[in-house]
């Protein structure tokens, strides 16, 4: 298997569980909103409490190696009792923790999640040393060792390290699979155009292109016929955007209605796989992170690994925690074989 390197950001997550949180819609000309409230100024009682490590880095170095992958992975936490959940998590894990950074002087990442009575979730972030990784911390030498970078959304003053990381990687032929972060995307499409330039594997979700292209997935703009489903035009029109080499295949998910892909000859749509919903933390990495592996088990089949990243994804969001589902290769494979209907379109 190949050696895999992640590099993103590791917490301690705390899921909170309450049956008098509501949902409230907001909607207007240009967009529809929903908020999470609870009542104000009251005293409520938690129906669901519990606890887990979560961070893209964390959850796709986890899923990597799960899936078979010689992994390591590079993220920064704190010496303290978060940072002791973290390292004691990956003590069943087959990761190599050599080249994470831990100093006394930071705090270890923490998350309260606030899951709804849909399997939703809010999250209360506190980014700690999430946010403060520095380019002369970064083991370059495993980058260019590994045959793939997976990078996972840097917030704050880490993200200066993307630039480089991403420069170093394709220099020393080390392919790589971006998942952007809005920290990045805040900087602007021009910014971005440079890391896209060298990503092999793009991944966003829907509002995170959007941000990127500035293009608005317009309610009263027809879709086109996509075989027996429909594709948006505006979605279309960010996945042709977006892809700026010739060599990149480029994803959008757009949650519970599925992810659409474009390799430069075909686009691409697969569905959800139905599975019942927990909580949906995590899903994104384990999504993100299947497609990259699966592609190289697959051999560069997109539409394929797109099921793969599916069933994975749906996995997770059947139990409480961002790694506590992962499925095995062999898991999903299972899985799609159980369930024959279920593929994938492309046109």
């Amino acid at each position: 298997m190949a050696k895999i390197i992640t590099i993103g950001s590791a917490t301690m997550d705390v899921f909170v569980e309450c049956d008098e949180a509501n949902i409230v819609s907001v909607c207007s000309k240009t967009k529809n909103s929903d908020f999470m409230s609870y009542p104000y100024g009251s005293k409520i009682d938690i129906a669901n409490f519990s606890s887990n490590v979560g961070g893209g880095g964390v959850n796709t170095a986890c899923n990597f190696a799960n899936l078979g992958f010689e992994t390591s992975a590079i993220f920064k936490i704190g010496e303290d009792i978060y940072s002791e959940g973290i390292l004691d998590s990956f003590k069943t894990r087959n990761v190599d923790l050599s080249n994470i950074i831990q100093k006394k002087e930071t705090s270890t990442g923490f998350s309260i999640i606030l899951v709804s009575f849909q399997g939703d979730r809010t999250v209360l972030a506190h980014r700690g040393a999430n946010a403060e990784i520095r380019e002369d911390e970064i083991n370059y030498e495993a980058i260019k060792n590994a045959d793939f970078i997976y990078i996972a959304p840097l917030n704050g003053e880490s993200n200066k390290v993307l630039e480089p990381i991403v420069d170093y990687a394709h220099k020393h032929n080390t392919r790589i699979c971006f998942n952007a972060g809005t920290t990045s995307i805040r900087r602007g499409f021009q910014h971005i155009k440079t890391i896209l330039k060298s990503a092999h594997i793009v991944v966003m979700n829907k509002e995170e292109a959007s941000m990127t292209t500035g293009i608005q997935v317009r309610p009263d703009t027809k879709t086109e016929k996509f075989s027996h489903e429909l594709i948006h035009r505006d979605i279309k029109k960010m996945l042709t955007t977006l892809k700026v080499m010739d060599y990149q295949i480029i994803v959008i998910t757009d949650g519970g209605h599925g992810a659409y892909a474009y390799d430069g000859q075909k686009f691409y749509f697969c569905p959800i796989f139905p599975s019942e919903v927990v909580s949906t933390l995590g899903a994104g990495d384990a999504f993100a992170s299947t497609f990259c592996a699966a592609l190289q088990r697959t051999n560069l089949n997109v539409g394929t690994s797109l099921m793969y990243a599916s069933v994975n994804s749906a996995c997770v969001v059947s139990e409480f925690g961002a790694t506590e589902g992962l499925a095995t290769f062999e898991q999903i494979e299972s899985k799609l074989k159980l369930n024959p209907d279920y593929t994938y379109l492309e046109g």
